[in-house]
């Protein structure tokens, strides 16, 4: 029968079958066929096919894998290969903060760039915008203004961007509209308050939460591995209307994303507004965009077709690509 796949790690998963009954299940001679080496075969939210076992209904063995819609991924330094961390996506949801911990734009640049490569629809979620409407009183307003220039950059790019605060409940009711009858993976480094917002939007969830290192300004790892959850919206959130569901896959919290299968020379083409220039130089495919006469994508930096911070940002990334030293 079909399952879907709710959490794992090693080579025991637990899988919600359509039988109703949720089961553990190993791989079946601990091997699942797939177009390459993963640090992990299985994800969050993967159709499986399972055999369930005569003897005891609570365990089955898993015997294949269904053609997945998309995945999401990074680069596993410590196991050297990719890692997956959720399977047929709706939505990315890239949770930022503008403080507390501090803003890292990169981060999501990098994201943003690895769900271009994977087909994703990514939206981009500021979480705690309490603290930035603050930075405007407690004399932090230039932070503040840059922070809202790279949102403002983002929107003009097309992405969705979300302000909000699980703290006060800012920017909820539109974010559970969203999330609605989709599923969804929750992605952002750790101490951002992917697991607060899940809490806020669906009162039966009890997530634990973490707080932030004083000394590093980073948060803990909450969630070890990732879940998907079937939320019931919070009625508050859905103009007292019961009953309606999203599924959430939280991932654990990442402290450094690390691409996967994109190389430095086509790192531009997962950057939305560099692809319409992408061969156009004078050195076509081969210009390094760096200080190459009548480059297509230096002659849009120059006329305002590309911010100078996603031109700094996707320099600074493809030379991370090229060493192979990436920053937090």
């Amino acid at each position: 029968m079909k399952g879907t796949v709710i959490a794992g790690t090693n080579n025991l998963f637990t899988v919600e079958c359509e039988d109703e009954v949720t089961r553990n299940c190993t791989i079946k001679g601990k091997v699942i066929k797939t177009e390459k080496e993963f640090y992990n075969p299985i994800a969050p939210g993967d159709i499986v096919e399972v055999e369930p076992d005569p003897l005891n209904d609570e365990k089955g063995q898993i015997i294949s894998l269904s053609e997945r819609k998309n995945t999401f991924l990074r680069w596993n330094v410590k196991g050297r290969c990719p890692q997956l961390l959720a399977s047929n996506l709706d939505y990315l949801i890239l949770v930022t903060t503008p403080d507390e911990p501090p803003f890292r734009p990169r981060f999501t640049d990098r994201a943003l760039a690895q769900a271009e490569h994977q087909g994703i629809t990514p939206v981009i979620v500021c979480n705690k915008w309490d603290l930035a409407e603050n930075m405007q009183t407690d004399g932090r307003a230039e932070e503040y203004e840059e922070i809202e220039r790279r949102l403002t950059i983002w929107e003009a790019l097309g992405y969705k961007v979300l302000r909000l605060s699980a703290k006060t409940g800012e920017g909820m009711t539109e974010f559970a509209e969203l999330l609605e009858d989709h599923l969804s993976a929750f992605v952002g480094q750790s101490g951002v308050g992917k697991s607060s917002l899940i809490n806020v939007m669906d009162n039966s969830c009890v997530l634990k939460t973490g707080s932030l290192s004083k000394k590093y300004g980073r948060g803990a790892h909450t969630t070890t591995k990732g879940t998907l959850i079937h939320l019931t919206l919070n009625e508050t959130l859905t103009e007292g209307v019961q009953g309606r569901k999203a599924n959430i896959i939280d991932t654990p919290g990442i402290r450094r994303f690390v691409l996967d299968d994109i190389e430095a020379e086509a790192l531009a083409m997962y950057f939305r507004e560099f692809e319409p220039f992408v061969g156009k130089c004078k050195f076509g495919m081969n210009c390094k965009h760096i200080t190459e006469p009548e480059c297509a994508i230096l002659e849009a930096v120059e006329r305002g077709d590309i911010t100078p911070e996603r031109y700094d940002s996707w320099k600074r990334i493809s030379h991370e690509i090229q060493t192979g030293s990436w920053e937090d």
